[in-house]
């Protein structure tokens, strides 16, 4: 595991760099089970909370050396992140190369740095949403809290001004209105976790319910 960290850390280092070549996606991308979309449908819980940047927070805490509350102008502050990567939504559709911008989960974990404990993260977003991941799934170089896609800022709809991009995840497994990320030493499950989704939510297991 501290190997595939290592290499995940290497590879965003050079996107971060401009270094890192495009990858070499395979003939296959679509997981099983789903269908590619040109379009980028909505769903959400029917609650569409509207933040004025100005009153936006992100609170990082938990089993982490140095928690922080970010306002917008300090998580623009941070270094910033670009990444094309797949979309895939349980519901079984899938766009290929989003473009996203914002900050880097790696980027994230070296501001607060986790405690040696801490396992899992848990996500809480200004709707009421929740959802959980293992600390190593979010330690990836493709994983970021993103503001912007194609270019222009998130809107409402998408979980604008911030939201959680997993790339290797179900999308539910990425909070929308992020207002909130715990560093815990133990799983708690989250909003869909809790109502028979799967857990580890993997595309290409179909990992779709428990």
């Amino acid at each position: 595991m501290k190997e595939a960290y290592i290499a995940a850390k290497e590879r965003w280092a050079s996107k971060m760099a401009g270094k890192e070549k495009p990858a070499v996606r395979s003939e296959n991308r679509l997981p099983p089970g789903q269908r590619q979309v040109h379009n980028f449908p909505v769903l959400d819980l029917g609650i569409r909370p509207e933040i004025p940047l100005d009153k936006w927070e992100l609170k990082i805490h938990g089993l982490v050396d140095n928690p922080v509350t970010l306002g917008w102008k300090d998580f623009l502050a941070l270094p910033q992140f670009k990444d094309v990567s797949d979309f895939h939504c349980v519901t079984t559709w899938s766009q290929f190369d989003m473009a996203w911008e914002g900050v880097a989960f790696f980027t994230i974990a070296d501001l607060v740095k986790p405690k040696a404990k801490a396992s899992h993260v848990f996500f809480k977003s200004y709707d009421g949403y929740s959802t959980n991941n293992p600390l190593d799934a979010c330690m990836d170089d493709d994983v970021l809290i993103a503001h912007s896609w194609n270019g222009q800022p998130l809107t409402q709809e998408h979980g604008g001004p911030a939201r959680v991009i997993l790339p290797k995840r179900y999308a539910w497994k990425g909070a929308k209105f992020i207002r909130e990320i715990s560093f815990m030493d133990r799983d708690i499950l989250g909003f869909w976790e809790v109502r028979g989704y799967s857990n580890t939510a993997d595309p290409w297991r179909e990992d779709r319910f428990a």
